[in-house]
């Protein structure tokens, strides 16, 4: 398929195919599905194998897809020693009805919404999440390890505790610095949806904010020896949202729900926008300090999203996504209605009819 460098709307029934052309651009950015961990889950049933090659100008990024086999990621032939090295290359924001879970899931799903922007700007974080995350594994199995005696060696958690404190604060560090930038984003991106008919509010919450983590960690562990996990730490860390003074999910109705999603995702993409400048190399990026800058405007991916919003709300969504603060776009619907009054106003963009897997 050749896309359109601003609109590209694919258009069919559910169940056709439209999601995973989607999918396949998200695999390209972040060498991994949307929406499963299992990789021979991509594949089509019947077949051993599955390819997707994507080009982005003066480069090529492609993966194969082989059962029982590791998954081959590559850029222009070459395969990257860790898959981690690429993220942050190819910046992309999807936005689709899961996305609810933001509301309605637990912390874990807002923290993965702060990790997946960042982690695509700053590989040393991506790093520190990971080791983290493995630190906090182990604690939490010596902790189950130890329960039945009622007492776990302090020698044991001393080694790993000041192995997490020092990647903990830096996430911690990092995710400030994000939401401190990140919030006006969504405040504007809420008032030009709405029309600044609500007054939303999103608030980064941490234990980290008032407490020193290598006491905490000290403090807590006999409690968490009970509790069979570690109670304190950025793994705790959680994104307050409100409308008003009220609990967005207590008090917002689904429109207001589905807007706070909305404007939290298109917030991220220009986020993403503002914070990507990289004038020596606009196509490939570099890493400075261990950031990695690329110029690119960030892909915008919306699946399946304009039935769920009253046709104001969409009407100022197309309108803001097709602006120059946005770069190149994939829509997909259901209804063709929809698309041909996203077209009307841009002529640089396509619309492809996806049919039993089939695309024209």
């Amino acid at each position: 398929m050749s896309f359109a460098d601003k609109l590209n709307c694919f258009v069919g029934l559910n169940g056709q195919g439209k999601t995973n052309v989607l999918d396949a651009i998200y695999l390209l950015s972040f060498a991994k599905s949307a929406y499963t961990s299992q990789d021979s889950l991509n594949i089509t049933h019947g077949e051993e194998m599955a390819m997707v090659q994507g080009n982005y100008g003066d480069f090529t990024i492609s993966c194969g897809l082989r059962k029982g086999v590791k998954k081959q990621f590559r850029k222009d032939k070459k395969d990257y020693p860790r898959l981690i090295d690429h993220i942050g290359l190819i910046p992309l924001v999807m936005i689709s009805p899961s996305d609810q879970q933001l509301i309605d899931e637990g912390s874990d799903e807002r923290r993965r919404f702060m990790d997946v922007v960042i982690s695509q700007l700053d590989r040393k974080y991506l790093d520190c999440l990971t080791k983290y995350n493995a630190l906090l594994k182990q604690r939490n199995a010596l902790l189950k390890q130890y329960a039945d005696a009622g007492m776990v060696p302090d020698d044991l958690l001393e080694v790993l505790e000041w192995q997490m404190v020092e990647p903990a604060e830096y996430i911690f560090r990092e995710r400030t610095a994000f939401f401190e930038k990140f919030e006006p984003y969504f405040a504007n991106v809420y008032a030009r949806i709405s029309g600044s008919a609500e007054m939303p509010q999103l608030k980064y919450i941490s234990q980290l904010q008032d407490r020193d983590l290598r006491e905490a960690y000290k403090k807590t562990r006999q409690r968490d020896l009970i509790l069979g996990w570690t109670s304190q730490g950025i793994h705790k860390d959680d994104l307050d949202m409100r409308l008003g003074e009220w609990p967005l999910k207590q008090v917002g109705s689904q429109g207001q729900q589905r807007t706070f999603v909305l404007a939290m995702k298109l917030a991220q993409c220009l986020y993403l926008s503002k914070t990507t400048q990289c004038p020596n190399d606009p196509i490939n990026g570099q890493m400075v300090n261990d950031k990695m800058v690329n110029s690119n405007k960030p892909i915008l991916l919306l699946d399946d999203i304009f039935d769920r919003l009253d046709s104001e709300r969409v009407e100022r969504i197309v309108e803001m996504v097709q602006g120059d603060e946005f770069g190149q776009i994939f829509i997909t619907d259901t209804d063709r209605q929809h698309l041909t009054e996203i077209l009307q106003p841009n002529e640089n963009a396509k619309i492809f009819h996806v049919e039993g897997g089939r695309i024209n």
